[in-house]
């Protein structure tokens, strides 16, 4: 009963996902305090500037934080209705998004992987685009663009440019070099530009200790704890539950479905990727892993006919992100 009205597009629904985020966001903004970054965190380049007129106002940043929170939400479904993932409108994934990611109490504070994810999932959409287009040349300079401003604002994010690559070359329907090399130039111009200031500033020795720091130099880890592991474990589940239905399924639906799952696959690699290499970042990744699980889990939750265990792993689902709130 409650999965099936979450199902409908109604207005209320609309209403939920936001309400669910302030829910989640509430202590930091009744009790607001000055986060502690670990070195480099705040030297993100674009980052940067945003800390520097906010890091004396505790209440603005998480305020930023939450309708940063919101806002990725709402591009998410934006995804999933420009692009059908699923075979109804329904606003299940931007609850879902919610839900999930509002799970990782470790960001509940203004990190740069917001701004990152924000500029990642423009970059998404765009890529998309170029479905079954002979020439998706500006679908691919603008996929590079907007993944390279993603990098700025967070420069652990440059780990999903071969999957974007990838993506072209699966979502095109004529792959040649063109669109490869488009989608670099794309990328690395806002990199170019950068250093560019860098340069004509005298701050490229800057530059590079920043680069060094955040990328060379692997944050220390920090045990995330088994509340954490409970979550992702979960969380895991619900995936392979999704993965399978997609796979048992996969002749049946689109052409269309079938590719941009696959990019998100790829995305959902590499991302893995990352946290392997750098455990570090968990939190922070984790994020970016969401987006792609939550497309999965949408799409499972949406089309499973018994009521019953959907309503129960829904509801699961809720209490687990409503009890990771008492454990940051």
């Amino acid at each position: 009963m409650i999965l099936r009205r979450l199902k409908t597009n109604h207005t209320v629904n609309l209403l939920l996902f936001p309400l669910l985020g302030v829910a989640f966001w509430l202590k930091n903004l009744l009790n607001p305090h000055l986060y502690q970054y670990t070195p480099g965190e705040t030297g993100n380049l674009f980052f940067h500037y945003v800390y520097e007129w906010l890091k004396h106002y505790p209440l603005w940043q998480n305020v930023t934080a939450l309708l940063l929170f919101l806002f990725i939400a709402f591009e998410i479904l934006q995804i999933s209705n420009r692009y059908t993932f699923i075979r109804i409108r329904t606003m299940l994934p931007a609850t879902l998004f919610v839900l999930i990611a509002g799970g990782l109490t470790g960001l509940h504070f203004l990190h740069p992987v917001y701004f990152g994810v924000v500029f990642l999932l423009i970059a998404i959409y765009r890529l998309f685009s170029a479905y079954d287009q002979s020439t998706p040349f500006s679908a691919a300079f603008d996929t590079g663009f907007f993944l390279g401003i993603s990098v700025l604002f967070y420069m652990n994010l440059i780990v999903l440019l071969p999957a974007f690559l990838l993506g072209i070359g699966i979502l095109s329907r004529e792959t040649g070099w063109r669109e490869f090399i488009i989608l670099i130039t794309g990328f690395i111009l806002p990199l170019i530009f950068t250093a560019s200031i860098a340069w004509l500033t005298g701050n490229v020795i800057e530059l590079h200790d920043i680069i060094w720091l955040i990328l060379i130099n692997p944050k220390e880890y920090l045990n995330p704890g088994l509340h954490l592991y409970i979550f992702a474990g979960f969380l895991a589940l619900l995936t392979i539950l999704g993965s399978a239905r997609i796979i048992s399924l996969y002749d049946k639906v689109k052409a269309s479905t079938r590719r941009f799952f696959i990019v998100f696959f790829l995305i959902f690699v590499s991302s893995l990727v990352s946290i392997i290499a750098n455990p570090g970042t968990i939190q922070e990744m984790m994020l970016v892993t969401v987006i792609p699980v939550t497309f999965l889990i949408s799409n499972y939750f949406a089309f499973l006919k018994h009521r019953f265990w959907g309503d129960f792993l829904f509801l699961l689902l809720a209490a687990i992100a409503a009890a990771m709130q008492f454990f940051r």
